[in-house]
């Protein structure tokens, strides 16, 4: 069965770093898209970034383009999210997900199998 397994998360002050790791199992990774997530109090689970299957192209929300950076490492069947400059709205629950194939890649609904999420808080 599919299993995605974040770690990396905690509390980091403003301009700090992260790095998220999501390690698989159950699937063949290298043929799915790989995403992340996150979600705030109160607020919807927004698409932070996904990598595809294909040829690794790699697709970013405009709040973090730039500070944030995915990547994949097929030989482990792990992703990662490098999070730079973190910001306090950057303060969210973080999930990885996977899926067979995508559309536009950062809608929730275009995944099938989630991770159980890890926190990341950014406080001074």
């Amino acid at each position: 069965q599919v299993q995605l397994v974040e770690s990396g998360g905690g509390l980091v002050q403003p301009g700090g770093s992260l790095r998220l790791s999501c390690a698989a199992s159950g699937f063949i990774f290298d043929r799915w898209v790989l995403g992340w997530f996150r979600q705030a109090p109160g607020k919807e689970r927004e698409g932070v970034s996904y990598i595809s299957n294909a040829d690794g192209s790699t697709r970013y929300a405009n709040s973090v383009l730039g500070r944030f950076t995915i990547s994949r490492d097929n030989a482990k069947s792990t992703f990662y999210l490098q999070m730079n400059d973190l910001k306090p709205e950057d303060t969210a629950i973080y999930y990885c997900a996977t899926s067979t194939d995508v559309t536009l890649g950062l809608l929730p609904y275009e995944y099938d199998y989630w991770g159980q999420g890890t926190q990341v808080t950014v406080s001074s």
